[in-house]
């Protein structure tokens, strides 16, 4: 019988990458980059990867915060996802 390990836990602050997906508008990047910007200010703009999808339809956004916590990350999550703009993040 194995025993159950408990998932690693996240010690704060610590870098933490965040990949937000959306459709490729003209408003996705201007709207996600604020975002950000509310919740971790601060943030390596130079180290920023976007990709966009083979037929051009979406883009991915990966963006290295400094976390400070898990309200954080909520917080930036539901700002996120209440933009209408973006699908997922990850």
């Amino acid at each position: 019988m194995s025993e159950q390990q408990d998932p690693p836990k996240i010690e704060f602050p610590c870098d933490y990458p965040i990949k937000v997906l959306g459709r490729d508008k003209e408003a996705f990047r201007p709207t996600v980059l604020a975002i950000f910007e509310r919740h971790a200010p601060g943030f390596d703009s130079e180290t920023i990867v976007a990709k966009g999808s083979s037929k051009g339809t979406f883009i991915s956004l990966t963006i290295t915060i400094t976390a400070t916590g898990p309200e954080q990350l909520k917080a930036l999550h539901e700002e996120l996802m209440a933009t209408g703009l973006v699908q997922m993040v990850i």
